[in-house]
């Protein structure tokens, strides 16, 4: 498998992030709105990002029309006063092109490049902290890479900057295209703060990947520093939707990448890389 050519996907898209987002930064009036109390949560959106990359690896070398889209069942099993709980998500995650990575590829593919399935277990153990292991499976319709099965696991602290770390393990597959499964590690920040009084807010993501064993391999030397990620996302509720079909929004954002050696390499030797995108979310 070439490298350049695999795109392992985002834990959480960029519109799942809106709409939590957009949660949060909206308050208790919204909740007092909320059409769907009960225990289980629909989540959907779809992203037009102007290339693609993952955890720092470059995933089309000529892009065109690039469209991620994703939906997400979210089950609230259990919660107490002392902030314990249980909760489950699984859902499918797509991407689909008209570059290099699609349509636009010699000889020419189908545009589904990619489709992912995933399951997390997330566990509030109190005082802010959630520890979610997870399983997802990276497979690809037009067949640009072989499966990839990877279990990770999450531990996050929900306070202002929303730190977190993540370990993923590949059992099968390599998402760099190296000669062993490898072993992912993830650290990041994730603050978000309301602007004004009609619910827009804007979110600062920050993350560091690193190769623990044999992710990020480049002529038989596993580099440590795979990518530093930063950037700003903003998120517009669309109000004028009622809310009995859900709560939806705009959003949109940039980010940076700076690369360590491996993924200045998948790069075509750029140290960096500056990535826009727009989107559309719906959770209910």
């Amino acid at each position: 498998m070439n490298a350049t050519s695999f795109y392992s996907t985002r834990l959480v898209p960029l519109a799942l992030v809106a709409a939590l987002t957009l949660t949060f930064g909206a308050g208790v009036a919204r909740a007092q709105d909320d059409p769907n109390p009960g225990a289980v949560t629909l989540t959907t959106g779809i992203d037009f990002p102007s290339v693609y990359f993952f955890r720092g690896i470059r995933q089309e070398s000529d892009p065109a029309l690039t469209t991620f889209a994703f939906g997400d069942v979210g089950i609230a099993l259990f919660s107490n006063d002392s902030g314990q709980s249980v909760s489950v998500n699984f859902g499918v995650w797509n991407s689909l092109h008209t570059g290099t990575s699609g349509t636009g590829a010699t000889p020419k593919k189908p545009s589904h490049y990619e489709e992912d399935f995933y399951a997390i277990l997330n566990v509030g153990v109190g005082s802010g902290v959630t520890i979610s292991p997870f399983y997802t499976a990276y497979t690809s319709p037009n067949s640009s890479f072989g499966t990839v099965k990877e279990l990770a696991i999450k531990v996050a602290h929900a306070s202002r900057f929303a730190p977190y770390a993540i370990v993923a393990f590949e059992l099968s597959g390599q998402a760099d295209g190296g000669s062993d499964e490898g072993t992912y590690a993830e650290i990041g920040v994730a603050p978000s703060w309301p602007l004004g009084s009609r619910g827009v807010t804007v979110a600062v993501p920050v993350k560091l990947g690193f190769s623990l064993k044999d992710y990020y391999e480049l002529g038989g030397t596993d580099n440590k520093f795979g990518y530093v990620d930063g950037g700003a996302l903003f998120t517009v509720p669309l109000t004028t939707v009622p809310t009995k079909f859900g709560s939806w929004n705009i959003h949109g954002g940039v980010n940076f990448l700076g690369f360590g050696d491996t993924t200045k390499a998948f790069n075509d030797g750029d140290a960096g890389q500056v990535i826009g995108s727009v989107g559309i979310g719906m959770s209910y």
